[in-house]
């Protein structure tokens, strides 16, 4: 036995089996509940949450851009957009927001045309929420 072993027998210093598996076992509740918090804000995050993907983009003149877009939203629940037009020194020209009544399909397809100050070089979907 070491001179350490033989110092914490004499004052008691030892940790006794049982104590350790008590407190591997709170932490180990401890972080399933972290896990299941986190999962479950992702999930309750994620259902309730708008995707745009942009098609494409025509560049109709010198005062107007469409733009070719596809939205993912929850089913039922209208969702709004901000379409954005940029010139070639991505300045933004042209800005309009669009609103989309509620749906029984999960993702849908629109083209939108997007009034501009000037000729624009592109045409986008800036952001989708649910008002």
């Amino acid at each position: 036995m070491t001179t350490q072993a033989q110092l914490d027998d004499r004052y008691g210093r030892t940790r006794s089996p049982r104590r350790r598996i008590v407190g591997w076992s709170i932490v180990a509740v401890l972080a399933l509940g972290a896990i299941g918090y986190l999962g479950w804000t992702t999930v309750t995050g994620s259902l309730g949450s708008v995707t745009a993907t942009d098609t494409g983009f025509t560049v109709e003149n010198e005062r107007s851009v469409s733009t070719t877009f596809q939205i993912t939203a929850p089913v039922g629940e209208p969702v709004a957009c901000a379409l954005e037009a940029r010139d070639e020194e991505h300045g933004t020209v042209g800005w309009r927001v669009v609103q989309y009544p509620a749906s029984e399909e999960h993702s849908r397809a629109f083209t939108e045309q997007i009034p501009t100050l000037a000729l624009a070089t592109t045409g986008f979907v800036n952001a989708c929420w649910v008002p």
